[in-house]
């Protein structure tokens, strides 16, 4: 038995959906523990893809229980959506697989306003955020105001809850953002069909995440976003709203860090971004181009253009240390084959000095140049490789550096987007 912790090192879209869809086939229970539909996750099976907001990327497992944690935010329409459009693909979802906790908070028509309201306020000087309401609704989360599921599914807690904080929240909107509001009947209407549909769906997931672990079962917990977005360790203020870092899986869930056994942190190849925000590798030249094309770096969520550069050890150095990684997984090693050249940054130039450990301050990270190490490209495809031996030896030579660089076993390579590109060196369960 064994319980295991997927995150990102970077800034996300490193690929965490597909490695937790491989990794799913050992575990019993897939735990998503925070964020919201900011985060996309995209599972290829059988050449069919999948691209999922919040439900766990273990849903595609027909035999798995997929837990939405206490500190996950939901919105429960996107939430019907998804278990629709599972259901109309041939997917099984109901209430015996895809369980949402009782405490986890609801995002509500009015987040999704002010979220919208705020970054048109604020003009060239925007965070980019989605606009799904993620940030107002940990807002209220953390003033303990908050709509929780438990609320949602007791009509007159839930009007009651709705009914004290509306005044405030139309104020807000109308005098200071200047944007549209949206009355109690209407949120009604919507929410209390949604208290309805998911009912049955919702449950106490610490207990269950508990029985599981004591009957001998794996479980599975999926983070989403990267460390580098965490609220308190990443670029802030250039991050998402909540931790994303493999600490978070236990708040976020419901479980004690006695009861975790690995952590394995997803590392892109390279380095990619979406959003604003200081990215010290970027490439804005026709490599940056090229990656963005061969790798299809659009988000799964926005659909934007995701910001490419070369692999920054200085990045997942922070993340290894952070999140006690015991484990690497790098997708997208197949995307560098044809480049004669490739570079990994290994520590940066501030001024006069030298830095080795990732820079708190935004302004001192704008004004670092990357130093970099050259290693040599290989032109073979990697996409049929199905072992380590198969691959070129600059390609695994790559991978042994950035080993050495990060201090922390690479156990999984990606080759390509389906289930089969996939190689376990080691098995973190």
């Amino acid at each position: 038995m064994s319980n295991v912790i997927v995150i990102g090192t970077q800034w996300g879209d490193e690929g965490k959906g597909k490695v937790v869809d491989v990794l799913a086939e050992k575990a019993r229970l897939v735990v998503r523990f925070q964020g919201g539909n900011n985060a996309g996750h995209t599972m290829v099976v059988d050449g069919e893809s999948f691209i999922s907001h919040l439900i766990p990327s273990g849903i595609l497992h027909p035999d798995k229980v997929c837990l939405i944690g206490n500190g996950v935010v939901v919105d429960p329409g996107v939430l019907i959506q998804e278990i629709e459009h599972l259901r109309g693909r041939g997917i099984s979802v109901n209430p015996d697989n895809l369980i949402v906790s009782e405490n986890a908070h609801l995002i509500m028509p009015y987040h999704k306003l002010i979220d919208h309201g705020r970054e048109r306020v604020k003009g060239d000087k925007k965070l980019g955020t989605t606009g799904r309401g993620i940030g107002p609704c940990y807002e209220d989360k953390a003033t303990r105001r908050g709509i929780r599921f438990c609320d949602l599914i007791d009509e007159e807690m839930f009007k009651d809850k709705l009914s004290c904080i509306l005044g405030e929240k139309t104020f807000y909107l109308k005098e200071f953002l200047k944007s549209e509001t949206i009355d109690e009947a209407a949120i009604l209407e919507e929410y209390l069909p949604y208290a309805e549909t998911l009912r049955p769906h919702v449950a106490n997931v610490s207990v269950l995440i508990s029985e599981a672990i004591k009957a001998g079962h794996n479980v599975l917990f999926e983070g989403a976003q990267g460390t580098h977005l965490d609220i308190d360790h990443g670029t802030y203020p250039y991050v998402t709203s909540s931790n994303t870092v493999a600490g978070n899986a236990c708040c976020g869930a419901g479980i004690g860090p006695t009861r975790i056994d690995a952590v394995v942190g997803m590392v892109k190849a390279y380095t990619t971004r979406v959003g604003a925000g200081p990215f010290p590798t970027e490439l804005e030249d026709e490599i940056g181009d090229r990656l963005q094309e061969k790798g299809a770096e659009f988000g799964a969520t926005t659909g934007r253009r995701r910001r490419c550069g070369w692999l920054d050890t200085v990045v997942v150095r922070n993340a290894a240390r952070l999140n006690g990684l015991t484990g690497i997984a790098m997708t997208k090693l197949d995307v560098l084959s044809g480049l004669d050249t490739l570079k990994i940054a290994t520590a940066y130039q501030y001024k006069n000095d030298t830095l080795t450990e990732f820079p708190p301050s935004i302004k001192m990270l704008e004004g670092c140049e990357p130093v970099y190490e050259e290693l040599p490209g290989w032109t073979e495809d990697l996409t049929q490789a199905k072992h380590f031996e198969d691959l070129p030896e600059n390609a695994r030579n790559y991978v042994k550096r950035v080993e050495e660089l990060v201090e922390t076993p690479v156990q999984i390579i990606s080759v390509g987007p389906g289930r089969q590109q996939t190689m376990v060196l080691q098995d973190p369960f």
